[in-house]
C-alpha cells in the first residue's frame, strides 16, 4: 500500500512560498530508533562491490529533543552480511552466532539502540547528516517499583 502524501499537485504557474526547513542533525550519542518502514532498491556497484540488491532503511531516531528520520541502505552482498546481521540482532530477530533467512516484511515498527554519527553531505561537504553507525538490541526501561 503506498504512503500516503498530503498536498496537492501544483500547475505550472501556480504561485509558490514554501522555502522548507532548514534541516539540523540531532548530536551524535546513543538513540532508540524505530524502523518506518523500507524499501527494495539496487546498488549501481562501486569500489569492489558488483552491483546488488539493496534494502533502503527508515529509521526514525527518537531524540529528547525531536525525533527525525534517516536513511540507511543495507546492500545485499556476502562481504556485508554482518551488517545485515547487525541490522536483524539490533532488532530481536536475529542471535549472535545464529543463521537466519532475512524476513523484510516484519521490520517496520521493530525498535533497536543505535549509536549515531554525523557525515558530511555529498552535493555539499559543509552541510551534516546524521547516519546510523551501529546497531545495538533494543531494550526497554526496566521498572523499578517506587520510581515514575
Amino acid at each position: 500500500m503506498p504512503d500516503q502524501v498530503t498536498g496537492k499537485e501544483l500547475g505550472w504557474e501556480d504561485t509558490i512560498q514554501n522555502d522548507g526547513q532548514d534541516f539540523e542533525p540531532v548530536p551524535p550519542g546513543d538513540y532508540d530508533v524505530t524502523i518506518e518502514k523500507w524499501e527494495r532498491g539496487r546498488s549501481k556497484g562501486e569500489g569492489k562491490l558488483p552491483p546488488c540488491n539493496m534494502a533502503i532503511v527508515y529509521f526514525t531516531i527518537h531524540a529528547p529533543e525531536r525525533e527525525i528520520t534517516v536513511r540507511e541502505n543495507y546492500i545485499l552482498h556476502s562481504s556485508l552480511e554482518w551488517k545485515l546481521s547487525e541490522l536483524f540482532c539490533g532488532v530481536g530477530l536475529k542471535k549472535k552466532g545464529e543463521a537466519l533467512r532475512m524476513n523484510w516484511s516484519v521490520l517496520p515498527g521493530k525498535k533497536a539502540r543505535a549509536k549515531v554519527g554525523l557525515q558530511p553531505g555529498i552535493k555539499d561537504p559543509t552541510k551534516q547528516y546524521n547516519r546510523i553507525e551501529k546497531l545495538y538490541p533494543y531494550e526497554p526501561p526496566k521498572f523499578t517499583p517506587g520510581s515514575f
